[in-house]
């Protein structure tokens, strides 16, 4: 597929979702941009939230994952389901309750000003860092596959992307983007139909054939509980996905801040747990792609491409659409499915941030109403340079598959916010709240710590997914240090 057909493709899709920013951004008002009015109809949102929370990471790098992997990635995903449903009927009713625009107004009440202001900071490390690792595996694709054929710098790809976002997001914020991920869901999941179909079919398969192929028994293997030693053992994968879920969906103000716009807590907890169900199926279905590509890839000679000299699993499913030999058709619901999965989340991470910014740095609720619209525009400007040069950075340091980093990242940056809700939820206690931050940043230097102690010298034992874990139980611990023997109210 030409470069110049591509971007007429990414122009047109935008187009349409600078449309849908049309009519929701009208008002343009705070209100609308941070909760949406609270009138997002639940099903809107559960679609919606299917294509942010897999993004172009579940898209592109669970499918490169499963020659390494194989499909053990469902262990982590079905500790997801255990996750959301802690979400449902722990953390949503104390956001409802409080009725906050940000869920770390929680901490404020709760413990105090500085243990908010750790968790709000924690939060906006771990998305911006999470936002940047998904627009990143979108970006190289571009580049790879359009750009360098037109000379056009890396730098200036990762601008276009995030200028791009900006555009529809700029005037109705969350309200925007509880419609648009609808859109850009729905195009995700028929790019994942069409390339089984089209893959199967050049393999002279149907798809239950396919099932039952001797070939897919190379990569299929889901439970892994031989040694306990190992990273991926079925329940350190598990424990680790479940605590996964709690803190990148139910301790994060981007996931949390769409869940807010619903009407009633009721219609937020069935947006939630029937986006539970059906995401375990969707990522099942990725992984199964990802053993297609493989085998696809094996019985026609097509080599894994490299990016800066280096072997890149991520960029199979791009490289077989693009240049596979399987038509115009999968080229173009491709390069709308990868679009709309990396667009879909890092566009309410852009919100996100912004929102986070100016409630918990800014206090923009509290300055004059006749500001504040200016205030916010000016801050998701500079959310949108600082994703720019965060993206352009991960070019030169990254050299793994990215799920792997991204979920690493996580271990260390949610840490401290699961200790904080932990401590808040589940204790009577006051703190020296002035001190909170100094057990945040000590958890992570201990955490770190210990994810680098060589395997040999603890027996074999590699340390996983469970790194959030040991890192949230270090922060609760520092906290019962600095905490007061008075204890206030949680009810």
């Amino acid at each position: 597929m030409k470069p110049l057909y591509i971007i007429l493709l990414i122009a047109s899709y935008f187009g349409v979702l600078v449309l849908i920013s049309y009519f929701t951004g009208k008002e343009d008002s705070n209100a609308s941009f941070f909760k949406a009015e609270r009138q997002s109809p639940w099903y809107i949102v559960a679609f919606g939230m299917i294509g942010a929370s897999l993004s172009g990471v579940t898209f592109i790098s669970v499918p490169g994952w499963v020659e390494s992997a194989q499909f053990s990635y469902m262990q982590v995903v079905f500790g997801y389901l255990v996750g959301y449903i802690v979400i449902a009927y722990l953390l949503m009713p104390i956001y409802y309750k409080l009725n906050v625009t940000s869920i770390y107004q929680y901490l404020e009440q709760r413990l105090g000003i500085v243990s908010y202001k750790t968790g709000a900071f924690f939060f906006f490390i771990s998305r911006v860092l999470g936002a940047s690792f998904r627009l990143y595996l979108v970006a190289i694709v571009l580049q790879k596959f359009v750009f360098d054929a037109l000379g056009v710098p890396f730098w200036i790809t990762v601008t276009i992307s995030i200028l791009l976002i900006w555009m529809y997001t700029f005037k109705g914020g969350i309200k925007t983007i509880v419609w648009t991920d609808t859109l850009q869901t729905l195009f995700m999941i028929i790019a994942l139909i069409v390339a089984i179909v089209l893959i199967t079919d050049k393999l002279g398969w149907s798809f239950t054939e396919f099932l039952a192929s001797e070939e897919l028994t190379k990569y299929n293997k889901m439970v892994f509980t031989e040694s306990f030693l190992v990273k991926n053992h079925f329940i350190k994968s598990f424990l680790g996905g479940m605590f996964i879920a709690i803190c990148m969906t139910g301790l994060d103000q981007d996931m949390m801040q769409k869940n807010l716009t619903c009407k009633t807590l009721k219609d937020a907890q069935k947006n939630m747990m029937s986006f539970s169900v059906v995401i375990i199926i969707v990522n099942f279905v990725f992984l199964l792609l990802g053993a297609l590509l493989f085998i696809y890839a094996d019985r026609f000679g097509i080599a894994i491409p490299l990016l800066d000299g280096k072997v890149k699993t991520d960029l199979l499913f791009p490289e077989i659409a693009l240049n596979g030999g399987l038509g115009i058709t999968l080229s173009i619901v491709f390069l709308l499915g990868l679009i709309a999965a990396a667009y879909s989340s890092a566009d309410s991470a852009l919100t996100s941030l912004t929102t986070s910014f100016c409630i918990d740095f800014l206090g923009i609720e509290k300055r004059e109403e006749r500001l504040q619209k200016k205030l916010r525009k000016q801050v998701h400007i500079g959310m949108s340079i600082l994703l720019i040069l965060v993206i352009v950075v991960f070019k030169y340091i990254l050299d793994s598959n990215v799920i792997d980093n991204l979920l690493k990242i996580a271990g260390y940056t949610y840490g401290p916010l699961l200790g904080l809700f932990a401590f808040g939820i589940f204790t009577k206690y006051s703190i020296k709240d002035k001190y909170a931050w100094m057990v945040a940043i000590v958890s992570v230097l201990l955490s770190y710590s210990i994810g680098k102690i060589p395997s040999e010298s603890i027996g074999g034992y590699v340390i996983g997914y469970e790194l959030l874990i040991i890192n949230g139980l270090l922060t609760f611990i520092g906290l019962l240090f600095i905490s007061k023997r008075q204890t206030v109210n949680i009810d």
